[in-house]
């Protein structure tokens, strides 16, 4: 169970799908990695169907 209300949830995801685009564009790996993490990470926490990054493999 997650220390933050849902709408804090919510707004971290919007903001690691932004961060994971501004990574995919500049082409760094690395933080595509970790905001792919986190995004499925808040995403489970919401109770969504989780993403999947084949290119990361993260399916």
């Amino acid at each position: 169970m997650s220390q933050y209300t849902k709408g804090q949830t919510w707004g971290a995801l919007k903001k690691a799908w932004r961060g994971y685009k501004v990574a995919k564009v500049q082409k760094n790996v690395d933080d595509m990695k970790k905001y792919a993490e986190r995004i499925r990470t808040l995403q489970g926490e919401l109770g969504l169907t989780t993403a999947k990054f084949p290119e990361l493999g993260l399916n």
